[in-house]
């Protein structure tokens, strides 16, 4: 007959079984679900958005199955905090997919219904995203995939004692006009590093949109400071309201991180593209190296007064989907060639399948074309 002590090993390895298990069906289930989530994003093209449903449908009861069952399953006491990650994460990507299906029991509904659930989508990667050293799969998935050979690199983390990782400046999900800040796990004051300042959409907030350039920053050892407008949107009417904030944020980073000030990126989504315009082509001495709006419109000051002696304009890669419809591609063109004739650089790419939409593809060649120097 068996002791206790004998019946409580076996019964804690039975426990740790079931709790190993449940971790490992519901992780891929997330990682590929939260996947599935962010290519629907950005195919979000009306005439779609049915058959984007379908696609949908069956994802969710999977991942909503393996969350259930690994709350079921009793943690380690030593994982208990990351089994609580792992669900709660869980529980925004499940609410992120009821969004956008009409499902959700509460919540706003039609497009705001799909502003939220990219809300939720971000959410599930905020929970996520400190769960990486415990899972190695997490840990893949926040980093491009030829870069993997960086994630060791990233693991020993800081050479001294500057922070690094995420940091939340007064930029809460209620909070307007605080400002969130990636600086790479592997940061080090012996060089200079570059830095992308990304401006969300509108109704959109800095702490959700820094998702769609963790993968990327991670891999080239970007910083990444994700500002939130003051305002639903940004000042597009009273640019200097967001701008003076932007450029005092931008010298918060730059007087505490070594920052490469010869590759400092400006860009932005939809309005935080015409942002990017309005405020990196203004006639004042701008700290900025180039400037990329995705899915914006060229805003009528951005043209006014011209650059100033000695104060050259930085060059423009514009993107643009070809089924954006908010701002159709015919607007961008145009923008584009009033642009080149005034004699700015401008680079144009229209991606054939993109909607209204941040293409995470593209985020990495931005970045390549930033180091450039082009």
């Amino acid at each position: 007959m068996a002791s206790n002590d004998e019946q409580k090993r076996t019964t804690g390895t039975a426990l740790e079984t079931n709790f190993a298990e449940a971790v490992g069906h519901l992780g891929p289930t997330l990682l590929s679900s939260l996947q599935v989530m962010e290519g629907a994003f950005r195919q979000m093209h009306p005439p779609r958005i049915e058959a984007l449903r379908a696609s949908l449908r069956p994802v969710l009861p999977k991942l909503e199955s393996r969350r259930v069952a690994l709350e079921s399953a009793e943690a380690p006491a030593e994982l208990e905090a990351f089994s609580e990650g792992l669900g709660r994460s869980a529980q925004h990507a499940e609410r992120a997919f009821r969004l956008f299906l009409g499902e959700a029991e509460q919540g706003p509904e039609g497009p705001l219904a799909i502003l939220e659930a990219m809300r939720s989508h971000a959410r599930a990667q905020a929970a996520l995203f400190p769960l990486r050293s415990t899972l190695p799969p997490v840990d893949a998935a926040f980093i491009e995939p030829r870069f993997e050979d960086r994630l060791p690199e990233l693991a020993r983390g800081a050479q001294g004692q500057t922070p690094v990782g995420l940091f939340n400046a007064r930029n809460g999900a209620a909070d307007r006009g605080g400002f969130t800040l990636y600086v790479p796990e592997d940061y080090s004051e012996d060089r200079e590093w570059p830095l992308v300042v990304a401006l969300h959409g509108g109704m959109g907030h800095g702490d959700d949109f820094i998702w769609s350039w963790i993968r990327s920053a991670r891999a080239r050892g970007w910083l990444v400071l994700s500002p939130t407008s003051q305002e639903s949107t940004w000042s597009l009417h009273r640019p200097h309201q967001d701008g003076r904030a932007l450029d005092s944020m931008v010298d918060y980073v730059c007087g505490r991180w070594s920052v490469d000030t010869k590759r400092m990126l400006l860009t932005g989504l939809s309005d935080g593209a015409t942002f990017t315009l309005l405020h990196g082509l203004s006639p004042r001495p701008q700290p900025f190296s180039h400037l990329a709006p995705v899915a914006g419109v060229l805003h009528p000051q951005v043209m006014a007064g011209g650059p100033k002696e000695g104060n050259p304009r930085p060059p423009i890669r514009w993107i643009h989907g070809a089924l954006d419809w908010m701002f159709p591609a015919e607007v961008a063109r145009e923008a584009v060639r009033i642009l080149q004739e005034a004699g700015q650089s401008v680079e144009y790419e229209e991606i054939e399948d993109l909607s209204h939409a941040w293409p995470r593809e593209s985020t990495g060649s931005l970045l390549e074309w930033a180091d450039s120097g082009a």
